[in-house]
């Protein structure tokens, strides 16, 4: 008997949620495949399905068991409106950072500005950026080579033109910055079970962990912008969840004549820290 889309995503998504896993990842990566959006769902969903397109389905189900990421399968993540190429050198944009992003720009205005990205990864914040505001400087730097290609095609692509350079943290800068931003590396060792077999398995490890419970890079940022950061400066920081106080501490010591405020994210998580 003659198989539906439907019928066979249907399967497949509760094949997945089954294991434990997001069902809906099947039908967002067969869509995203074959440059579906919701009309063209609804057209075809009741269609029999092509032998071609359900080998497709099988193949990327057994990926996503394997907790592979559905961006990595792709190739490619959306932030800020911004289709950015991913590989497994990079993290995965997220939409808490597009919340960084943001605020930012709802803090700071067209008057040109000097701005550095630390650790950019895909380059998401450093481009987003760059693009909203096409009169700011924007340096991107990245201990990874690996993601520094990667970033520079992303820009390359959106016609953005930013001054990338391989640095650890801040060891390559040398202009004074009227921002300074970052979503750094912040998960502690310790923190390894809590976190989602995908990201542990696939995502680089370097973007992800930091030393001193977390706050290492925290650490390093705020001794190392402190003779870069013009005085009247900003930073914008992503945080964990759990982190607030603890970076709040650090940057408010090393700038004791500024305020250091926590934001919360949509799900009103403490998720960044911005001085000014």
């Amino acid at each position: 008997m003659a198989k539906t889309y439907v019928e066979v995503l249907s399967r497949a998504s509760s094949f997945l949620e089954a294991a434990g896993k997001e069902g809906y990842a099947i039908e967002y990566l067969f869509l995203a495949r074959k440059n579906w959006d919701k009309t063209h769902w609804l057209l075809h969903l009741r269609e029999e399905i092509s032998s071609a397109d359900e080998a497709l389905i099988e193949k990327d189900l057994a990926s996503l068991m394997a907790n592979v990421p559905p961006q990595y399968l792709l190739g490619y993540e959306y932030f800020f409106d911004h289709r950015f190429k991913v590989t497994k050198d990079t993290l995965i944009p997220r939409p808490e950072t597009e919340e960084l992003v943001a605020l930012c720009l709802s803090m700071n205005d067209n008057a040109p500005k000097q701005v550095v990205d630390i650790g950019t990864g895909t380059g998401a914040i450093a481009v987003s950026l760059k693009l909203a505001r096409p009169s700011w400087q924007v340096t991107a730097v990245d201990i990874s080579e690996a993601a520094l290609n990667v970033a520079e095609e992303n820009a390359e692509t959106l016609q953005a033109a930013i001054d990338f350079r391989q640095s650890d943290v801040l060891s390559a800068i040398t202009e004074k910055q009227d921002i300074i931003i970052s979503n750094p590396p912040y998960i502690s060792q310790n923190e390894w079970e809590l976190m989602d077999e995908s990201v542990r398995t696939y995502e680089p490890k370097t973007a992800l962990f930091a030393e001193n419970e977390g706050l290492a890079i925290y650490q390093k940022i705020a001794a190392e912008s402190r003779n870069l950061l013009h005085p009247d400066g900003m930073i914008f920081l992503e945080i964990g969840f759990r982190q607030g106080s603890d970076v709040q501490e650090i940057f408010q010591l090393v700038y004791p004549e500024k305020e250091v405020r926590i934001h919360q994210d949509m799900t009103g998580n403490d998720r960044m820290v911005v001085v000014f």
